[in-house]
């Protein structure tokens, strides 16, 4: 599996290398590197949502979503800012969560 997310995430930087080469877009090179941190960034810092389990597997969806969306950008040139940062949705509403209920996890 982690083989699989490491050559889906050089075949999307592959795409956007191969888009720049044919339009020679220097924007859409730059909007799409941007858009591809912003992503990884919030897939990692997804992985805090792990101990709510339903939060989670909807953090994995609108990642998907949200990758699927950039592929769309770096195909079509139509940007949708509202799918492709909706995993903040779902850190936003465990950091909530965390602040309503506390830390199961403290100590004494």
């Amino acid at each position: 599996m982690k083989a699989l997310i490491v050559l889906v995430i050089l075949a999307t930087l592959g795409l956007i290398v191969y888009n720049y080469n044919k339009d020679k877009n220097l924007k859409k090179l730059l909007i799409s590197l941007v858009t591809f941190g912003v992503i990884f960034t919030l897939g990692v810092l997804g992985n805090m949502t792990r101990p709510v389990m339903p939060l989670f597997i909807s953090h994995i969806l609108l990642m998907l979503i949200s990758w699927g969306t950039l592929i769309v950008y770096m195909v079509r040139g139509k940007y949708y800012w509202w799918l492709l940062f909706s995993p903040v949705v779902t850190i936003g509403l465990f950091l909530l969560l965390e602040l309503v209920t506390g830390s199961a996890h403290e100590v004494g």
